[in-house]
């Protein structure tokens, strides 16, 4: 772990410039530290995850006390509250809202205050569990995964390097703070690294125009709204790295972000059980629909579904697995963490990717949704999806597979748009790829069901 501690920059000079929206590292510090003097020997705590500074003194103060935190989305329905609450085992909720544990009965602490202390207590340990994030399944409740101080630590340094993230940087994003994106990568990277931050609350092309970074994170719809609003995208063109992630950017969009702002974006491919795994360096090639290459201390491979490894010749397309110290600890049960199986170490992402000779990864998506085996071929949804999106009627699109007696599977394109035949869209898409890749269908939908980071939820499209 690089520095003893894993927010090593917030131990800087009392003069250091302001961590959070102009609240300096030595005022974060007190009052986490204050604050967490009163979670000391708690089994975990919940954070009232609002975008702001509370949020960010709060998820501080937990890991100063060497306590798991756990995020809880401030739009949490009341099932899902009452779930993670009561699965991750935490104390107390930390929130300036009385009721921000809704009806569970779990008490409430603020964390707004005038208390400050400098007496910081001591570094845990870095095998100890620093974070419990849930991730929404696909079948039953939210899974709690459980990650360490060290998996964020060497997650936190990979990016440094690959990113050429240093103290000079000033980060702008506008990302919820209960993600491995908006809370890990947005907020205690600038506390690893001890870069500024500026949290924007919302995202939205004007105000990352008006924020002035270097170093910019979104995902897809922040940088699809962000083409949409040229001005806004040309006063970018000082930020020194756009990164993107979270789902895969559409390559009409990452082309636009060229010409308006005069840089590719960086891409990188992660998620919560692994953080970020592969990605686009700084100072090397951004490749459109590609996430680069794996992060030190991270291997990657696909595999058939023998769990035979596949060749990297960047057509074969297999399910990704990955290793490092980047890895969780496992799904959080009975209060403690259930090791995942990893057969040689290896752990199986859930997504199918190709590889190429040299290294780059292409996402092709879900292995449940994204791999479709139509008529005896297996085709990556993300590449139809792409193609679709090169025509000038369509805005938005989702494709999934459907039972079909005759292919197994009819590639279904769902399309946000002008209306226009469908036929039109079929062939347009026949032109640009193998014809056994064109969707057999075509539905219009006013809008794509989307999760809080922007993914489709092509569950529901079913």
């Amino acid at each position: 772990m690089t520095g003893a501690r894993l927010l090593g920059a917030l131990h800087g000079p009392a003069d250091a410039p302001g961590a959070v929206n102009g609240l300096s590292r030595h005022d974060l510090l007190g009052r986490a530290a204050a604050l967490a003097r009163e979670l000391a020997g708690a089994p975990a705590v919940a954070v009232h995850a609002q975008p702001g500074e509370s949020t960010v003194v709060a998820v501080t103060a937990g890991l100063l006390a060497g306590v798991p935190v756990v995020p809880v989305p401030p739009d949490a329905g009341r099932l899902e509250r009452a779930h993670v609450l009561t699965d991750s085992g935490a104390a107390l909720m930390l929130s300036d809202d009385p009721a921000a544990a809704g009806d569970t009965g779990l008490a409430v602490m603020p964390v707004s205050g005038s208390t400050r202390t400098a007496a910081v207590p001591p570094e845990p340990p870095p095998r100890a569990s620093a974070l419990i994030l849930y991730t929404s399944g696909t079948t039953g409740p939210p899974k709690g995964v459980v990650l360490s101080r060290a998996a964020l630590a060497a997650g936190l340094d990979a990016l440094a390097e690959a990113w050429q993230w240093t103290a000079d940087d000033v980060l702008v994003h506008g990302l919820p703070l209960f993600h491995v994106h908006g809370l890990v990568l947005g907020v205690l990277g600038p506390l690893r690294v001890g870069s500024r931050l500026v949290h924007t609350g919302r995202p939205g092309p004007h105000a990352y125009a008006a924020a002035g970074g270097t170093l910019y994170f979104g995902v897809p719809t922040i940088w699809s709204r962000v083409c949409a609003a040229p001005d806004a995208a040309r006063r970018l063109r000082s930020a020194r790295l756009l990164v993107s992630g979270s789902a895969p950017l559409p390559v009409p969009v990452f082309r636009d972000l060229v010409e308006l702002t005069g840089q590719a974006p960086v891409e990188r491919y992660g998620m919560t059980e692994t953080l970020i795994t592969v990605s686009a360096r700084a100072d090397g090639d951004r490749r459109p629909g590609q996430v680069g290459l794996p992060v030190r201390g991270v291997r990657t491979r696909i595999v058939d579904e023998q769990g035979a490894p596949l060749p990297h010749d960047g057509e074969t397309i297999g399910a990704l697995q990955v290793r490092g110290a980047t890895l969780f600890d496992g799904y959080l049960r009975g209060g403690r963490a259930e090791p995942p199986p990893l057969p040689g170490g290896w752990y199986g992402t859930g997504d199918v990717a190709t590889i190429a000779a040299d290294g780059w990864h292409r996402i092709v998506g879900r292995a449940s949704t994204d791999l479709i085996k139509s008529g005896g071929y297996r085709v990556g949804a993300g590449e139809v999806e792409d193609a679709l999106l090169h025509h000038p009627a369509v805005r938005e699109a989702a494709v999934i597979g459907l039972p079909h007696p005759d292919l197994g599977e009819q590639i279904t394109a769902y399309v946000v748009g002008e209306p226009v035949p469908p036929e039109d869209l079929i062939a347009f898409v026949a032109e640009r790829l193998a014809a056994h890749k064109r969707p057999r269908q075509i539905r219009f939908v006013t809008d794509l069901p989307r999760n809080a980071m922007g993914k489709v939820q092509k569950a529901r499209l079913r």
